[in-house]
């Protein structure tokens, strides 16, 4: 059955979350927005694509930083609601500097943060 896009459930903005999942070792990178334009882009070009919402304007992941996201294989959520793009990242995958956005633990009510930017 041919994907269509269209049949992603999409909030009142028109945005879907998607979460990039590095290939080889599953580890969740980040989190960010698609609309349907930025699916779609993704599926064509295979350098995953996303929607900004404070600046109102696509990102291909890595333009400028250089840390790109290769899409390797883009998964729907069994609601439609969601997406996992599986991809192989080149470089941090946070703005931060570190591999993923998600470096900060609660543990025992505090923050700990668990890496710091790569050298």
């Amino acid at each position: 059955m041919p994907f269509d896009a269209a049949t992603l459930v999409y909030n009142a903005q028109g945005l879907i979350p998607a979460i990039a999942q590095d290939e080889g070792t599953g580890e969740v990178l980040m989190m960010a927005w698609m609309n349907a334009e930025a699916v779609a882009q993704t599926l064509a070009t295979g350098r995953v694509t996303y929607w900004s919402r404070s600046r109102q304007a696509f990102w291909i992941k890595g333009e400028t930083s250089g840390h790109v996201q290769e899409l390797v294989e883009l998964r729907v959520d069994c609601d439609r609601d969601s997406l996992l793009a599986v991809v192989r990242q080149t470089g941090p995958a946070c703005h931060t500097g570190r591999r993923t956005c998600f470096y900060t633990a609660i543990r025992d009510g505090d923050e700990v943060e668990m890496m710091g930017p790569s050298a």
